[in-house]
């Protein structure tokens, strides 16, 4: 089984040979490159430019001459041997034969969500070294792993946020072949395979469209990174919004990804009658009838409009967000931070936790500390536990630490053990952060590589710097701080497997499997029966009361997070968890929970 995305964009194969395809609206001249021979490139109107060459084969390399004098790669270049500025390779989507015939995906319900970074996630930092990798995320517990942005970067090593070839997986990882291959061996074993994509910025370096299309961006929209793409421009928008989406219909048809993640969409500012979200998520739910596709947001608005359900309980357009809320008010209760946006929860962290777990957002119109009490979020309680993906670590929450610290370096193991149980046992759909399933004791950095411009590498170094220089542990040293345009830093947010067989991380594994276990025994079923409603409340200001009612039954979860015992009415509920010292679950000593289920009759 075969499969490639066809688009107007870029390189395809045709025929004997090759069609190319440039939008290049602001540029006066273009010629094709390829393997070292000019040829013309003719308009064909609208800013397109077109031209197909029998006779290119498949790793050919070609670029697109501007002006008489800059070189670029093609925007939607499949491949970067020689990294962002280098020339584009002519890739044979059709090359690579799956083995994972039927697989249509899972249903979101089930997904178990292990976030990662490839160059960081093992040793050898590749696709095929995450590939061996898979059996033991499988025995875990695991059915899905997202992968951080692979979009082509800058350098050999970087989040994924930098990316500024869209199409191209960055061959720092191995070549697109190697990421197909981890995506069939995933199906093989049952596990669905998501994809970080960022649709909101391109990062500092490579990213040569304002040379041939400056139109691309616009000055209307202002995003932290400056200019914000021209989703909406009355001559560029129904380009630019085209090169998205086909971005991710590609991800999804030319590598069979079971979904994608979509960062900081807050920051994609679309003034058009239908919002560049909108249409993204109706094309590709028209494109893979067939197939569970699940499409996440981040999202700092909180807007629950994205994550309706229709009146069968799928989902209009995206399936879920990401849910910070429910991480920040765990991370105060777990550590007493109450500094940045931690300060919005400090203040009802228990009140605020509940409603999260029952409704979704904590804020849902109410203003908001961290915004100038500017009002946040939308009413959320109308929606399924599925439309939130809730974890108590990820690689913002981690990484954007000065020091990199997982929340097991931070909490109390005992505090952090109810924690777990308290969300991968919730009908929310858990993501855990790679290594956290062992608390693993390695950091994760904030790393980039823009050798040899070293104005951009200082820059970043200052910025770093500067934007800790206010917390009090680094306001006369910010020289702890890890340089993160240095090899070593990378090399320290690398995980170290080896750990899961030692005490006291061999303990944290077991555990988390143990609860893995019991979310796809007792949880996933009643999840997946539908929702009926929930209700929480505090019957006492330190302790969480939250009952989910599903067709098939009820969940409830039991949180004393207080410093004085509390008793517990079971009734005649069955005992799911609990780390209660008497096993029944009935009196909570502090830090302590249960979790009980019923069926109904």
């Amino acid at each position: 089984m075969r499969h490639a995305h066809s688009m107007d964009f870029g390189a395809e194969i045709v025929g004997g040979g090759v069609r190319f395809a440039l939008w290049a609206p602001t540029a006066q001249s273009v010629t094709l490159v390829v393997d070292g021979t000019d040829h013309p490139l003719p308009e064909s109107g609208g800013g397109w430019r077109r031209t197909a060459l029998p006779g290119i084969k498949p790793g050919a390399r070609y670029g697109f001459r501007i002006d008489g004098d800059l070189v670029v790669p093609d925007p939607a270049s499949r491949f970067q041997p020689d990294d962002v500025s280098g020339l584009s390779e002519v890739i044979d989507g059709h090359a690579f034969a799956w083995s994972d015939e039927g697989w249509q995906g899972r249903p979101f319900e089930e997904a178990v969500i292990y976030e990662c970074h490839v160059g960081t996630a093992t040793p050898e930092g590749t696709y095929a070294g995450l590939e061996q990798r898979l059996p033991d995320l499988k025995a875990l517990g695991v059915t899905a792993i997202e992968l951080l942005p692979l979009a082509d970067f800058k350098g050999s090593r970087n989040w994924g946020y930098d990316g500024v070839l869209p199409f191209a997986p960055d061959g720092a990882y191995g070549r697109p072949d190697d990421l197909k291959r981890l995506i069939d061996t995933a199906h093989g074993l049952g596990l669905m395979v998501y994809l970080d994509a960022v649709y909101n910025h391109f990062g500092p370096a490579g990213n040569y469209l304002h040379a041939y299309a400056k139109t691309f961006f616009t000055e209307r929209h202002q995003t932290p990174w400056g200019a914000g793409i021209n989703f909406d421009g009355k001559d560029s928008g129904a380009t630019v919004r085209q090169y998205f989406i086909q971005n991710a219909l590609y991800w999804l048809e030319e590598y069979r990804f079971d979904g994608l993640r979509f960062d900081a969409v807050h920051a994609i500012l679309d003034d058009s009658g239908k919002h560049f979200l909108a249409e993204l998520a109706e094309t590709v739910r028209k494109s893979f009838p067939g197939r569970s596709i699940h499409l996440m947001l981040e999202n700092e608005k909180n807007e629950a409009r994205w994550l309706g359900r229709d009146a069968g309980g799928r989902p209009r357009l995206h399936d879920a967000q990401w849910a910070d809320d429910l991480h920040h008010c765990w991370h105060v209760l777990l550590t007493g931070e109450d500094a940045g946006y931690y300060e919005s929860f400090a203040d009802k962290p228990v009140e605020r936790l509940a409603r999260c777990l029952s409704e979704g957002f904590a804020y849902q119109g109410e203003p908001f500390p961290t915004l100038d009490n500017h009002p946040r979020g939308e009413p959320s309680s109308h929606l399924p536990p599925s439309a939130f993906v809730t974890f108590l670590q990820n690689h913002d929450q981690v990484g954007n630490r000065a020091l990199g610290e997982r929340l097991s370096h931070l909490a109390d193991p005992a505090k952090l053990a109810l924690a777990r149980a308290g969300f991968l046992l919730a009908p929310q759909i858990p993501m855990l952060w790679m290594g956290e399933e062992w608390s693993a004791s390695t950091p994760f950095l904030f790393f980039v590589d823009f050798a040899p411009d070293e104005d951009l590498n200082k820059a970043v170094r200052d910025g770093r710097r500067k934007e800790f220089k206010s917390f009090a542990a680094f306001a006369d040293d910010t020289s702890k701080i890890p340089d993160p345009t240095e090899e070593e830093t990378f090399l320290a947010s690398k995980l170290d497997w080896s750990e899961r067989e030692r005490s006291p991380h061999r303990e944290v594994l077991a555990d988390t499997t143990h609860l893995l276990a019991l979310r796809r025994d007792v949880v996933v079923p009643l999840a997946k029966s539908g929702i009926a409603g929930a209700s929480a409340h505090l019957p006492r200001p330190d302790v969480v009361d939250c009952t989910w009612t599903f067709d098939a039954g009820t969940l409830r979860f039991v949180a004393n997070v207080g410093s004085e015992p509390f008793a517990v009415e079971a009734g005649g509920a069955r005992l799911v968890w609990t780390n209660a010292p008497d096993g029944t679950g009935t009196s909570l000593p502090p830090w302590t929970g249960v979790v009980l289920t019923e069926s109904r009759s």
